[in-house]
């Protein structure tokens, strides 16, 4: 198993293996029906260039990049971990920036992620990342916008063929040929003087609001 381990986080294995992803997923796209909803929640954004924090849940990575309608680049908060690694190289054939973090949740410097909103750029969290539980949202991305009164939009993901990885957070693997539907919510703003049973409440309302995106891009996946 160590030596199993090895072949897989050497430097030339990840670049091979993440190539291969990058060309599953492209296929995806090529041959699928992509829909996105709502567009005109982070339109508003995108067109004065007016930072946000967008939300996703960790299993719906995969097709995150295709949401994403400005030709400003998102910055993607990737864990310091070898999974978090294999997605920042992966994230790459994409146009999607990283910024990484170190593998112990506590000693994640909140600093880059301030000065790249604070000059109006835009950051990607999984609120549920990056060991869970899943679709449970945490404190970080919550005190985040707090701090930087920069306001939160979620959006959920559903595709008509799939695959669920038997993953702490149930990865969502779509398959070539789907009916694929983002859905975009409404902007969260988290104020400057709420207290910590509010920050509580925003939490449980963001989390509402991510489940609510899916089960709409779900109804539309039926339609």
């Amino acid at each position: 198993m160590k030596i199993k381990k090895k072949i897989i986080k050497n430097y030339f294995v990840q670049q091979f293996l993440a190539l291969i992803t990058a060309l599953y997923i492209k296929l995806v796209r090529i041959t699928s029906l992509l829909i996105v909803k709502n567009i005109k929640s982070p339109q508003y954004y995108w067109k004065d260039n007016k930072p946000f924090i967008l939300a996703f849940w960790h299993s719906q990575l995969m097709m995150i990049s295709y949401c994403w309608k400005s030709n400003t680049k998102i910055n993607i908060l990737a864990s310091g971990h070898s999974d978090g690694r294999f997605g920042a190289i992966v994230g790459q054939y994409f146009k999607l920036n990283n910024i990484p973090t170190s593998s112990n949740e506590k000693s994640i410097s909140l600093k880059p992620i301030f000065t790249l909103l604070k000059n109006s750029n835009y950051i990607g969290i999984t609120p549920d990342g990056p060991r869970g539980p899943k679709q449970k949202v945490s404190d970080g991305i919550i005190k985040i916008s707090k701090a930087t009164q920069v306001p939160i939009i979620p959006v959920g993901f559903s595709s008509s063929k799939f695959k669920t990885l038997k993953s702490w957070d149930s990865f969502l693997i779509t398959k070539p040929f789907s009916k694929c539907v983002f859905v975009w919510g409404e902007s969260i703003t988290i104020p400057k003087n709420c207290t910590e049973n509010e920050l509580e409440e925003y939490k449980n309302k963001l989390e509402m609001a991510l489940n609510i995106c899916i089960e709409k891009a779900q109804i539309e996946i039926n339609a």
